[in-house]
C-alpha cells in the first residue's frame, strides 16, 4: 500500500508542460508580426501584398495575421495610389512620344512623296525646255509650281491660248495622285492697273486666270474636282519688285500649290 502510494504522489507531483506548444506558436507569429510592422515603412504595397500573402500560406492552420487590417492602412493606400497614378502617367507620356514619333514619320514620308512629284514636274520642264517659264520649290506648304502668266494667256487676257492647251493637258497628267491632294491654284498680277473694259480690276482678272486654268485641268477625268480649288491674289503676293519689268515678268502667274497630306480637305 504504501509503495502505491508513493507513486501516486509522485506521479501528481509532475508538471503539466503541453501549455509551451500553443506558448510558441504565439511568440512565432508575435515574431512575425513585429517583423512586418518593422519593415511596413519602407516597403511598398506591392511587395507588401506579396508578402502577406506568404505568410498566410505558411500560417494557414490558423487565422491569417494579415487577414485583419493592417495597423498602418492609410500609408499603404496612399502609396497604392501614388503608384497607380505614376504608372498612368508613365503610359501616358509614352502614348504621347510615339503619337508624335509617328507623326514625324508621316511628315518625312509626306515630304518624300511631295519631292518624288517635283522630280516628275522638273523632268517634264526640263524636257519641254521650259525651264524660264514653269518653276517648282518644296516649301512648308506643300510643293509649289509657278507657271509665268506668258506660257498660258495672252496680256490683259484670262483665256488660255489654244497653243498652249497641250501644256495645261501635260500638267494635269502630273497631278494624277492616288490617293489625291488637295491643290490650289491661285492666279497673281502685277501692280500695273488693267486697261480694258472686260475686267474692272488686277483682282478680277487673277481669279478669272486661275478659274479658267484650273476648269482646264480638271478635264482629265482621273482629277477629281473636290480635292481643287481657286484663288485670285491681284498684285498683292508678288515675289518679286513690281519696279522693274523682269520683276513684273514674274509676278504675273499662276501658281498650282500641292498640299501635304497633313492638311485637310
Amino acid at each position: 500500500m504504501s509503495k502505491k502510494r508513493k507513486k501516486k504522489e509522485h506521479h501528481e507531483e509532475h508538471v503539466d508542460e503541453s501549455w509551451l506548444v500553443p506558448y510558441s506558436d504565439l511568440l512565432t507569429l508575435l515574431l512575425a508580426l513585429f517583423i512586418v510592422l518593422y519593415a511596413m515603412s519602407s516597403v511598398d504595397s506591392k511587395k507588401f501584398a506579396a508578402l502577406a500573402d506568404a505568410f498566410n500560406k505558411e500560417f494557414q492552420s490558423g487565422t491569417g495575421i494579415f487577414d485583419y487590417p493592417s495597423p498602418a492602412p492609410t500609408k499603404i493606400e496612399e502609396q497604392a495610389d501614388i503608384d497607380d497614378m505614376n504608372e498612368k502617367s508613365k503610359s501616358k507620356d509614352r502614348a504621347t512620344v510615339t503619337k508624335e514619333e509617328l507623326e514625324k514619320i508621316k511628315e518625312q514620308q509626306d515630304k518624300e512623296e511631295l519631292g518624288k512629284i517635283q522630280d516628275k514636274v522638273n523632268s517634264y520642264i526640263n524636257g519641254k525646255h521650259l525651264n524660264k517659264q514653269l518653276d517648282t520649290s518644296l516649301t512648308d506648304e506643300g510643293l509649289l509650281v509657278s507657271i509665268r502668266d506668258n506660257v498660258l494667256f495672252a496680256s490683259g487676257s484670262a483665256d488660255i491660248r489654244s497653243s498652249d492647251k497641250k501644256v495645261v493637258e501635260e500638267i494635269s497628267k502630273l497631278l494624277v495622285m492616288d490617293p489625291p491632294r488637295s491643290i490650289i491654284i491661285s492666279g497673281h498680277t502685277d501692280n500695273v492697273p488693267i486697261n480694258n473694259s472686260e475686267y474692272d480690276s488686277n483682282w478680277e482678272l487673277s481669279v478669272t486666270r486661275a478659274i479658267n486654268f484650273m476648269k482646264l485641268l480638271l478635264k482629265n477625268d482621273k482629277l477629281n474636282p473636290s480635292s481643287f480649288s481657286a484663288k485670285g491674289f491681284g498684285e498683292f503676293k508678288p515675289v518679286a519688285s513690281n519696279k522693274t519689268a523682269e520683276g513684273r515678268t514674274k509676278n504675273r502667274r499662276v501658281e498650282i500649290l500641292i498640299q501635304p497630306r497633313t492638311v485637310e480637305n
